[in-house]
């Protein structure tokens, strides 16, 4: 899986989402100076390039040549808008316009192959779901935030929240995130938005785009809930869900007077993972007819440490399967920690405000900044150049850090020119092997 793959290498890719911008129907007005694809490709490079605001984007494209010469090159931006005039025009677009490139990234993923290493259990494809926090504020608000107000103070909070989606596989450190879903109010709604409502938006979207794709969706126990799972069942979704005795009582009273199938494993390390499941089981009292599959799991580390985990399924469990069942369930972490959180750690500036706007600014910003984390994943998982790059800096924000400071000291005609730069080991190469790389006078 080479850089020069047509549509997964960073040049590639990039193209991809210009072209996917360019065939959106987008309104257009005789105010506007700049193109729409202009305003969300140089959107996409405020997150491509790390800017920790649109402040410190400006003033970079403002005062360096060698900036506005990237954006040309770089992000195929012909004339890059101030902070301002960008605020302004991306305020007006709907998030579920740039939903296209998402789509698009993958499609050209699954077509080079690149999904086979996801493929898990009978080639199903793990997808974990859960929400996060996105913006609260107790004054800047827009028309579509929702509304806290404190019981005890009566002090209003303004919020959007957003839930996330994101491929994911046990042993793969890559994941790959599909288009988030904000949780705000709509258009003239009066009642706030909630995940529940989200999930039903995001899920039926998700089978809409990909309708032949095998999914296991795997969620907390908050989703373990009837109107949820038979979501699930009607859209032709498989799932391994958190299950919790505190939340459901009935099932685990249920449990206790039958026998459970058993099955233990010591894995090379010295761990101990033990097994007690059970088939066509009640959820609750209220759904009696609406049965699951349940699993027990307790580990024990080398050094007595124990932790105990359960989940539901639909999925017929064996001792053959149970253990990559747990494994599957347990992979839910993953949108938490390799996708929020390197969000918010390694350089993206996930809690940042971008701007908040009066209508759709701040969820279409978290849009490009997750198309942005997808293009870095995709790079992640198929370029080889980028993967080497990585070896060489070490950590994404390291590599974030030097990438915004050659784009804004040298011009590059292309990525691979850049990335080989960086991935240099032994000083500077001479600038005949790089071509056209301009100091800035």
């Amino acid at each position: 899986m080479g850089f020069t793959r047509k549509f997964l290498s960073a040049s590639g890719l990039h193209e991809t989402v210009k072209r996917c911008f360019h065939r959106e129907r987008l309104q257009t007005s005789a105010r506007m100076t700049y193109s729409w694809q202009d305003c969300l490709m140089s959107g996409l490079a405020v997150f491509g390039m790390k800017y920790p605001s649109l402040l410190q984007f400006e003033k970079g494209k403002s005062l360096k040549a060698t900036v506005r010469r990237n954006l040309r090159t770089l992000y195929g931006v012909k004339d890059a808008p101030s902070d301002t005039q960008l605020r302004e025009r991306l305020d007006m677009l709907s998030p579920t316009q740039l939903r296209r490139p998402f789509k698009q990234i993958f499609a050209h993923l699954q077509r080079g192959k690149a999904l086979e290493s996801f493929r898990y259990l009978d080639g199903y494809h793990i997808i974990s779901v859960d929400g996060t926090g996105q913006y609260a504020s107790h004054s800047v608000h827009c028309e579509n935030c929702c509304v806290k107000i404190s019981k005890k103070t009566g002090e209003i909070t303004y919020y959007h929240h957003m839930l996330g989606a994101a491929l994911v596989h046990p042993d793969q450190k890559v994941v790959i995130p599909l288009a988030p879903e904000p949780i705000v109010k709509g258009d003239g709604d009066t009642k706030n938005d909630c995940e529940r409502n989200a999930s039903k938006r995001l899920l039926s979207d998700l089978r809409r785009e990909h309708p032949h794709l095998k999914i296991l969706i795997v969620e907390d126990a908050l989703s373990a809930n009837y109107p949820h799972l038979s979501l699930l069942d009607s859209l032709s979704m498989a799932y391994v869900i958190g299950a919790k005795p505190g939340d459901h009582k009935y099932l685990f009273e249920w449990i206790a007077d039958l026998k459970a199938n058993e099955h233990t494993v010591t894995d090379e390390n010295g761990t101990i993972h033990h097994f007690a499941y059970y088939h066509d089981v009640p959820l609750n009292d209220t759904h009696y007819d609406y049965r699951v599959n349940l699993i027990e799991y307790s580990e024990t580390k080398p050094n007595g440490k124990k932790q105990k985990f359960s989940w539901v399924t639909r999925i017929k469990i064996t001792n053959d399967n149970v253990y990559q069942l747990m494994r599957a369930g347990r992979a839910r972490w993953k949108i938490e920690n390799e996708t929020f959180n390197t969000l918010k750690n390694q350089g993206y500036n996930f809690e940042h405000n971008y701007g908040h706007g009066y209508q759709n600014l701040c969820s279409v910003m978290t849009m490009l900044m997750l198309l942005a984390f997808l293009i870095d994943q995709t790079q992640a998982l198929c370029c080889k150049t980028f993967q080497k790059v990585r070896n060489v800096l070490g950590t994404w924000f390291n590599l974030f850090l030097n990438i915004r400071s050659m784009m804004q000291n040298f011009v590059w005609d292309d990525w691979e020119m850049l990335y080989q730069q960086l991935s240099w080991r032994d000083g500077d190469p001479p600038l005949s092997k790089l071509g056209k790389m301009i100091y800035e006078c």
